[in-house]
């Protein structure tokens, strides 16, 4: 079996993605093959094919992509839990996981254990843009941050799907989402997202803003994105016995440690929920929980077809978006 794939040869740009037809085999030992309807983009696969990730694509024609919603069509041997037909969304983030099981593609082979099921009144857009953002906001916030009920939370680089879900899980927990964008152009739709305020980078000082909001208390949780020199200044805006919490490095230049002590700094990724069986569990249940009231909802800021997959990043890397950019994958893409 083959299968259209989004591949690339050399790190740069959108343009050195290529689309080629793959053999696909069945799959091996605890692993289940996909037929994928739609892809979630995120900002760790425009680092990954430029070559500025935390590991780098196996080359030439690594594989890419992380997240994605679809239906299982055959399981491999020793594989409990899935069979043919189960609606699911792939996790695939564990490290080098894109250049061996990169979800670009119309069918893929993944480990069983990156699969979440998806509930039949999840559409594949919705899917594929829920699990990475949500698992993300919910276990910095809350299980690494302890957000609870009248908590403020800040929340930069806010209208990224990260930030939005973060908006979200704050408001579901009963916390203040506060958000910070870099100009007023998106305030009103931060806004509408659920932000209880928004702090515009070019119109404010967050941390100032931050005091006057909390009269002076700071912010029990600092949600950060972006990192590099500004990082000790944002310090600032944590409440005493709050928490700095970075999952991202948007800026791409070094990061000082920030000096506001004490001080908890946290480095978040995945696996500080995913390899922990009872906060997994806890994620798993409040998102399905959230998505069920409608509570939690992504906003998809775009779609596109497989095709048009550089278009899809140089939209992303446009910083324009807000929310989630899905890319569909099906019989009208090619």
């Amino acid at each position: 079996m083959k299968a259209r794939t989004v591949l690339f040869d050399e790190v740069g740009g959108p343009e050195v993605l290529r689309i080629e037809e793959v053999e696909l085999g069945a799959p091996g030992p605890g692993e289940v093959r996909v037929r994928v309807e739609a892809v979630g983009l995120n900002r760790s696969e425009a680092l990954f094919r430029a070559g500025a990730y935390y590991y780098g694509p196996d080359l030439p024609a690594s594989r890419i992509g992380a997240e994605a919603a679809g239906v299982v069509e055959e399981v491999g041997p020793g594989v409990e839990g899935f069979a043919a037909g189960d609606l699911v969304t792939v996790l695939a983030t564990a490290s080098g996981a894109m250049s061996a099981y990169g979800v670009y593609a119309e069918r893929v082979n993944v480990p069983a254990d990156t699969l979440f099921r998806r509930h039949p009144s999840v559409d594949a857009i919705t899917g594929a843009a829920t699990w990475l953002s949500y698992l993300t906001a919910y276990g910095a916030l809350v299980e690494i941050g302890g957000l609870r009920p009248g908590d403020t939370a800040l929340i930069t680089a806010a209208s990224s799907s990260v930030g939005i879900a973060a908006i979200q899980v704050a408001n579901l927990v009963g916390a203040v989402p506060v958000a910070v964008t870099r100009t007023a152009a998106k305030r009103e739709q931060l806004l509408k997202a659920g932000a209880a305020q928004v702090v515009c980078r070019d119109e404010d000082d967050p941390v100032a803003r931050t005091g006057e909001l909390t009269d002076g208390a700071g912010a029990r949780v600092v949600f950060d994105a972006v990192g590099g020199p500004e990082l000790p200044a944002l310090a600032g805006a944590v409440a005493r016995d709050g928490m700095l919490i970075v999952y991202g490095s948007l800026d791409g230049r070094p990061t000082p440690l920030p000096l506001h002590w004490p001080l908890a700094v946290y480095g978040f990724a995945l696996p500080a929920v995913l390899d922990h069986d009872d906060r997994k569990r806890r994620a798993t249940a409040f998102i399905e929980s959230g998505l069920r009231s409608g509570a939690l909802s992504p906003l998809i800021d775009r779609t596109f077809p497989l095709d048009a997959i550089a278009d899809a990043h140089r939209h992303m890397e446009g910083n324009g978006q807000v929310g989630k950019i899905v890319v569909t994958v099906g019989r009208g893409d090619g």
